[in-house]
Order: structure tokens, then C-alpha cells, then sequence
């Protein structure tokens, strides 16, 4: 039995990664998941954040009691940064996209940070978007931090030093394929950094969403902003190139659509046991696009980000799937005798 940890912190890392058995039948390979949902804030970003806040105490940036972090995020950097605030004893702002889900807006501020906001459909330079509110924001609040995860590189850094490494061993340095879906780049490209420095040869994939720049310029080498449109995923895609996007470490784009990662996440529930976010799905669409070039001998690790209860609103909510088109399933026999119990009972 291990022993007792200090702290909540102390249990960030060293995540499971499983076999997904019936993608690896599917492709005739061996397809694994690196259950990031694992750490205590049920997402990789508890790794990014406390890398970048450890940096800055360590830089004399910070002060407990007395210092204010400030962060704009989809959502899962927050509820992070609200957690590890909680435990070191900061305070704690949060600018979200409206079109973050209300499990993880209750959530930040159960952890007693504020949460502000944003409009989702405007582009990076509107003063209202969640990027120039949190800059603006960390200027206006006394003693405020702005973490900054697209541009602090201490965000790749948190997986160039942990999470690459533990794929690497958990593979036995097996892993040919590693897919992820791209954001503020700094998991793909740190653990894709580490990865290629063991073998050069290792094939990785970003997946990207509709309307995201970063595909575009990665195969182009220009910035496009008149292609971002609005998406149901969160944490996938992106509108600026952060720093953090280490595009020659990465071999591929490939663009997904919200219809068919949501309906991968649901299928994956319902035949792994596994309940995980939208962009998990998106590395699932992106296997199967570079399924043709797979054989048994390939190992394929993929990123799954964080946990599908922080979408029980969302992806996971009955009636949000009939009107979004997801919800056809017909009548089986087990559902048939429980309706036929339940109208027998009721009419008695």
C-alpha cells in the first residue's frame, strides 16, 4: 500500500494508460489510452498548472495569502488552478468561454474562485474575448498573476518532464503512434518533444477542430483567422498560435467535426466502461483516419484529456442528444420488460 500524500498535490501524475480492446480488434493493433481523467481535477491540466505555478514561486512572483491567479480557459485549466489555489492558499480568477459546460463552471466556484464570462464568438483581439479579459483583468487586480498557458512555456515543459516520460515507460518504449488533440499546444508538444528524443521515428497526430487555425498553418505556414467558426468541443482548436504549439514536432493535422467525436465518446462509453470529454473523442476520429497505415506490430497511444462527468450537461444529457441528433437507439427486449413492469405497476 502506498503511503499517505501531504496534499491533494501530491497526487497529480503517474496516471493509468489501458487498452482499448475493441479499437485494437477493429484495426488489428494495439490501441492504448493514457487516462489522464485520473488526476484529482479529472484532467491532464492539473500537471500544466502546477508546473507554471511552481515556476513562478520559485521566481518570487507569488505571494500565499496575498496574490491573486488569473487565467483564461475552457475550463479544465481552471478548475485546476481554482484546486491547487484552494490548497497553497491564492486567490483565484477564471475567465471561461460561455460555452463551457455548467459542471465545470459549479465547479471552479466550489473551489472558491470567481469565474467571469466570456463571449465565445469573438475573435482573440475583441477586448470581451476571455484572453484580453484576463490580461486586462491581471492589470486591474493588486498583486494579480496572469498564469498565461498559451504563451508560458512552462506548460509543455509539465509534459516533456512527466507525462512523456511515463508513456515511454508504460509502452516499454514500444509506442510507433501518439495522437492528441491540440490546443494551447502544450501537451502535445511537450510529451511529442520527449517522445521524438527517445525515437525520432515515432508518428504523431493533432487532432484539430473545425475552423481552428492551427491545421491551416501548419500546412501553410499562414495565419487565417477568417476560418474560425463556433464548435461544441472544448479544449480542442484554436483562433491564435501559441508558443506552445511546437509544430515540428508534430507530423500531422487532422480536422474533426463536434458530430463525430461526440458520438465516439458515447460508443466508448458504452463499450470500454470509459467516460471521457469531447476531445478524446477527437483523438478517436483521428485514429481512424490513420487507421489504413496500422498493423499489429504498431503500438498507438491516445491522449484522453479529462473525464466525461464534466459534461453530464453536454454530450451525456438525454435530451441534449435527441436535440442534437445523437439519440437513436431503438427499443430492446430489456428495455421492453422494464417499460412493461413499470406500465404494469402503474396501472394497478
Amino acid at each position: 500500500m502506498n503511503k499517505a500524500q501531504q496534499s491533494l498535490i501530491d497526487s497529480i501524475g503517474g496516471t493509468p494508460m489501458v487498452k482499448l480492446q475493441e479499437l485494437s480488434d477493429i484495426y488489428n493493433t494495439n490501441v492504448y489510452a493514457k487516462l489522464e481523467s485520473s488526476n484529482p481535477g479529472l484532467s491532464v491540466k492539473d500537471r500544466t498548472v502546477l508546473n507554471m505555478i511552481e515556476h513562478a514561486e520559485k521566481e518570487g512572483k507569488l505571494e500565499k495569502g496575498v496574490s491573486t491567479l488569473v487565467e483564461a480557459t475552457s475550463g479544465n485549466t481552471g478548475f485546476s488552478l481554482a484546486m491547487i489555489c484552494a490548497i497553497k492558499g491564492y486567490k483565484c480568477v477564471v475567465c471561461v468561454k460561455d460555452k463551457a459546460s455548467t459542471e465545470k463552471i459549479n465547479a471552479i466556484k466550489a473551489l472558491g474562485a470567481k469565474v467571469v464570462l466570456c463571449p465565445s464568438g469573438v475573435k482573440a483581439d475583441n477586448p470581451r474575448s476571455y484572453y484580453r479579459t484576463a490580461e486586462t483583468l491581471s492589470k486591474l487586480i493588486p498583486d494579480a498573476y496572469y498564469i498565461n498557458q498559451n504563451y508560458n512555456l512552462n506548460n509543455l515543459g509539465a509534459h516533456y518532464a512527466t507525462t512523456g516520460p511515463e508513456i515511454w515507460e508504460q509502452t516499454e518504449g514500444k509506442i510507433t503512434h501518439f495522437i492528441s488533440s491540440a490546443s494551447t499546444g502544450g501537451t502535445i508538444s511537450g510529451i511529442s518533444k520527449f517522445l521524438k528524443e527517445k525515437n525520432e521515428d515515432i508518428d504523431v497526430t493533432a487532432v484539430d477542430s473545425e475552423g481552428s487555425v492551427l491545421k491551416h498553418f501548419h500546412e501553410t505556414g499562414e495565419y487565417d483567422t477568417s476560418l474560425k467558426r463556433k464548435t461544441m468541443l472544448e479544449g480542442v482548436g484554436k483562433d491564435i498560435i501559441p508558443p506552445n504549439v511546437l509544430m515540428d514536432n508534430i507530423d500531422r493535422f487532422i480536422q474533426i467535426s463536434d458530430k463525430e467525436s461526440v458520438k465516439n465518446i458515447l460508443h466508448l462509453a458504452k463499450k470500454e466502461g470509459i467516460m471521457a470529454g469531447g476531445s478524446c473523442g477527437a483523438t478517436i476520429e483521428g485514429l481512424k483516419e490513420i487507421a489504413p497505415g496500422l498493423n499489429k506490430n504498431h503500438t498507438v497511444v491516445l491522449l484522453f484529456s479529462d473525464h466525461g462527468s464534466k459534461y453530464l450537461s453536454k454530450f451525456y444529457d438525454f435530451d441534449w442528444q435527441k436535440e442534437n441528433g445523437y439519440s437513436n437507439e431503438k427499443e430492446d427486449e430489456l428495455t421492453t420488460v422494464i417499460n412493461e413492469f413499470y406500465f404494469n405497476n402503474n396501472n394497478k
